[in-house]
Order: C-alpha cells, then sequence, then structure tokens
C-alpha cells in the first residue's frame, strides 16, 4: 500500500468515527437508550477510535447531568433552616463588629415583624434587602455576606439561602453583548441565594465604552425581575463604593442599606490570632504575644497592604511554616509542648519573610 492509500484509508476511518458518534447520539436523542451493541458501556464520554484525545459527550450524558443538578438545587431548597438563635449566636461569636452585630439584630428583628404584620393581614413596607458592605480588605465582609444567606434561608425570605462571590471579571466580558449573557449566568446560580459583589465600583469607574455597565443595567432588571428570591450585596472600599451606588439611579432605588466594616483594633486582631492558635493546636510562648502586639501594631498601619484578619491570617501561617524550620534543625526535643510553641523568634521570622517577598515582588514589577 502506497502513501497516497494509506492517507485515503485514514480518511475513510476518520469518516466512519464520526458517523458512528452520529448515529448514537441520534439514537440517545430519539429513544433515550444506547445502541444494542454499546449497551454494556458504563462510560459518559464516547472516544475517538483514529484520534483518542477527541472526546464526545452524549446526550445521555447531558441528561444526567442536568438531573443531577436539579436534584441539588431541590435538596438545598428542601434542607431545613437553620434556627435563627443560632445563627444569631454565631454572628456574635465572631470578633469584632459591634456595630455590624447591632445592624444585623434590627435588620433580624424588622423582617420578623413584618412577617407577623403579614400574618396578621396589616399592610408591610416593601422588604428591602439589598446591601452594600463597605470597608477596608480583611475586615469580614465576605464573612457576614456568608452568614446573611443563611439568615435569610432561616427567616424564609430565600428559598435556598447559598452564597455565590464573585467580582468584576465574573460579570464582564470583552465583547459586545456577551457581558450580558455572562451576567444572567452568573444570576442563575445565584437564585435562591444572595450574590456577593466584591469590589462592585469596578463596574462603574472605568468609563468610555467599557462593558461594566451592562453588567449593572443586566444585574438591575435582575433585582427588579427576581425580587422575591434574589438578595445583591455588593462590597468595596468606602469612598468608592459611596460613588457607585451614586453613579446611577437605579443602584441608589435598590441599595439603601449599607453597613460599614471597621478596621480590627489590635486586641481584636490579638483574639484572631489565639484563635487560630486554638483552632490549630498552638500555643504563644511567654512573652511572644507582646512580640505579637509589637509586630501588628507596625504592620497594621499600612491597613491596605496588611489587610486586617487577613494579614493576621498569614502571619499565623507564616509563622507556624517558621516554627517548623526552627524546629527542623534539630536544635530542640520534638514533642508535644514544642510541637504546639510558637516562639516570638518565629513571629519575627514570619514578618522578616513577608518583607523578604514583598521585596521580590517589588523587583519583579520594576523589571516588568
Amino acid at each position: 500500500m502506497d502513501r497516497k492509500d494509506e492517507i485515503i484509508q485514514m480518511q475513510n476511518e476518520i469518516m466512519q468515527g464520526l458517523l458512528r458518534q452520529r448515529m448514537q447520539l441520534l439514537s440517545e436523542d430519539l429513544w433515550g437508550v444506547k445502541p444494542a451493541s454499546q449497551q454494556n458501556e458504563t462510560a459518559d464520554t464516547e472516544t475517538s477510535p483514529v484520534f483518542p484525545e477527541l472526546n464526545f459527550q452524549s446526550a445521555g450524558a447531558e441528561k444526567k447531568e442536568e438531573k443531577e443538578k436539579a436534584a441539588e438545587e431541590k435538596q438545598e431548597e428542601e434542607a431545613p433552616a437553620e434556627s435563627i438563635e443560632d445563627l444569631k449566636k454565631e454572628l456574635h461569636g465572631y470578633i469584632g463588629l459591634d456595630t455590624i452585630k447591632d445592624e444585623v439584630d434590627s435588620l433580624v428583628n424588622w423582617i420578623e415583624i413584618c412577617k407577623a404584620r403579614k400574618e396578621h393581614g396589616l399592610p408591610t413596607p416593601d422588604l428591602s434587602l439589598h446591601m452594600v458592605f463597605s470597608g477596608n480588605p480583611g475586615t469580614g465582609k465576605t464573612m457576614v455576606a456568608r452568614l446573611m444567606s443563611r439568615i435569610y434561608k432561616s427567616l424564609g425570605v430565600l428559598s435556598k439561602g447559598h452564597l455565590v462571590e464573585v467580582d468584576r471579571s465574573g460579570l464582564v466580558a470583552g465583547y459586545v453583548g456577551q457581558t450580558a449573557i455572562k451576567t444572567d449566568e452568573v444570576i442563575k446560580k445565584a437564585m435562591g441565594g444572595v450574590l456577593f459583589i466584591d469590589e462592585a465600583y469596578a463596574l462603574t469607574n472605568r468609563g468610555g465604552t467599557d462593558y461594566g455597565q451592562e453588567a449593572v443595567d443586566t444585574l438591575l432588571k435582575a433585582m427588579e425581575d427576581h425580587r422575591d428570591d434574589l438578595v445583591v450585596i455588593v462590597a468595596g472600599y468606602t469612598e468608592l463604593m459611596k460613588e457607585f451606588v451614586h453613579s446611577n439611579p437605579g443602584l441608589e432605588s435598590r441599595f439603601n442599606r449599607f453597613m460599614f466594616f471597621p478596621d480590627y483594633t489590635i486586641d481584636e486582631m490579638v483574639g484572631i490570632f489565639d484563635m487560630r492558635c486554638g483552632k490549630s493546636g498552638y500555643t504563644l510562648a511567654e512573652g511572644a504575644e507582646d512580640t505579637l502586639r509589637e509586630i501588628l501594631a507596625e504592620e497594621s498601619k499600612d491597613v491596605e497592604s496588611f489587610g486586617n484578619a487577613r494579614g493576621v491570617r498569614n502571619l499565623f501561617e507564616r509563622a507556624i511554616a517558621c516554627q517548623a524550620d526552627r524546629l527542623a534543625k534539630g536544635e530542640e526535643e520534638i514533642n508535644k509542648d514544642t510541637l504546639m510553641c510558637l516562639k516570638s523568634e518565629d513571629l519575627r521570622a514570619a514578618l522578616t519573610d513577608k518583607k523578604a517577598e514583598a521585596g521580590e515582588k517589588e523587583e519583579e514589577t520594576g523589571k516588568e
């Protein structure tokens, strides 16, 4: 067989393989079953005999995925709501956030009274539950948004009570008409729960022919059409969020509930560090808390760079890594006590590592 015949044979095999795939898909679409020759196959995808890397998903597999998704959604809706008292207890167990706790308690009281008035046939105001969370990074905005989704589920405001978190990149596409489609898909995922948009101001502060406004328009329509089973929470820096809300009359009318998240105090950040130690099986050695306070006081001067609770978490993770390096040198006996103990030198080493990493990033930025 010469080269020409080999090419012709290969082409025939390719065409036969594709034809078999099309016949299988047609059979499943019409009858909902595989051809008899493939009844015993259990895979959800078929592989091309000529090009094994090409996988063809069957219509049956697609239907299976749809059924599984529907079952998951039904399970979310049927899951028993958590006790509102348990959720409030969880809220008040958070370190700091005193003003936020008071505002959430007040909101819960308002919703419960509105429900009671409705049960007694009394007029009730429209429940506007969309919110603006403002504050610096690491102040608990996402954490509280997750809790609010569960609270709304407990109060019967939302059917599922889940949270979908996105930022500008999750909503905006690079072509005309695509942003509305992308935003609509995210909204569908969030139905029955809370859509949390972090750094939401990035949708409106680009100007020109940016597609962020298309995302905002799609979002506003969904908030109106699905106001009975969708809550939107937008978050970001305080001043930028004010500009965002006031940039559009539609945003102003729908977002009239604001919650400001203050920076954590040094005492609160020490408490967060202690909490992480407790959960992970670590303790601070004598004098280490004083070192921790010194580091937090200095680092938190640059709030944007340090990141409040986020900075505490990063410091903790670096400190336990530095402790592991110290113990690995073999200068101390490894036992339960030494494995649990974080020393001042571990904290200082963690800070040194952070500064070294920051310096490397600056060098890379300079080279670019």
